[in-house]
């Protein structure tokens, strides 16, 4: 069973870790040193400026994500009308185990309790094949005239969004 809840402080050296980790072994980055890297480590800087939920198996964590609303520091595509879902991550010791899935699929169920919400977007790296997959079973569109460039790196990411 799988427990989806807020992020606590006591939380944050585990979510940390698990992002770094899941980006480097799905072989995004070379290095923990990238800059983008290095920012989305910054756990608790990004639970001052959005929310941050954890996905639970057997009282470990085993993922995060990230939720933005419209205007709010850290979103950074998203429209009024929108929840922005950003750095949904996996501890590699469970991935594929439909823990990446079921966060998701809480995302959507838990956005569409929000007064104002008529969609889910996020963003994606270009060639993180197995996150695109992933959206567009669930229902998720490409939206490439929104795709993004992520501030001081190379990195551009591609935009997905799911009409409520």
């Amino acid at each position: 069973m799988i427990n989806f809840r807020p992020a606590q402080p006591e939380d944050y050296d585990e979510i940390a870790r698990i992002t770094r980790d899941s980006y480097l072994a799905a072989g995004y980055f070379d290095s923990a040193e990238h800059p983008y890297m290095r920012q989305i480590e910054q756990v608790e800087r990004r639970a001052e400026a959005a929310q941050l939920w954890v996905a639970e198996r057997a009282d470990q964590v085993a993922g995060a994500v990230t939720l933005a609303r419209h205007g709010e520091r850290f979103a950074d595509i998203a429209l009024p009308d929108e929840l922005e879902m950003r750095i949904l991550v996996v501890d590699p010791a469970a991935q594929r185990s439909g823990i990446g899935k079921a966060m998701v699929m809480a995302v959507i169920e838990l956005a569409r309790t929000l007064d104002g919400i008529e969609a889910v977007s996020l963003t994606t790296g270009k060639d993180w094949h197995s996150a695109h997959a992933l959206y567009r079973s669930l229902g998720f569109s490409r939206v490439p005239e929104r795709d993004w460039p992520v501030p001081d790196t190379e990195i551009w990411l591609q935009v997905y969004r799911l009409e409520l």
